[in-house]
């Protein structure tokens, strides 16, 4: 069984050392900034494109997305998380998934 707020990489640890992960790495300091975003309370609609997006309605809605991830206070740390994470879909700080991918290629 799976602790509460424990990702699957602490459970795969042993106890002595997932008590010193959590001692370095508080979950909820961890993932607090997500409710500091500008996208907090928007429609995910806006940052993932539903199935078969194409074109100019593909183009004007990460534009969209991509100005408001200019006013949002989190925005390094959520371009930061997204790159890390390898996040494969939407908006992320600002960038899309095809612009994290030539970063992500660019440091290989």
């Amino acid at each position: 069984m799976f602790e509460s707020g424990v990702s699957l990489l602490e459970q795969s640890q042993t106890n002595v050392e997932l008590s010193e992960l959590r001692a370095i790495l508080p979950i909820a300091d961890h993932w607090d900034w997500q409710f500091a975003g500008e996208c907090a309370n928007m429609p995910s609609g806006l940052f993932f494109h539903p199935e078969a997006e194409r074109g100019e309605r593909r183009r004007n809605r990460e534009i969209f997305a991509k100005a408001i991830c200019a006013d949002c206070s989190v925005v390094d740390k959520c371009r930061s998380f997204a790159l890390v994470a390898k996040e494969p879909y939407g908006i992320w700080g600002g960038l899309s998934e095809d612009e994290r991918k030539e970063i992500l290629k660019s440091k290989e």
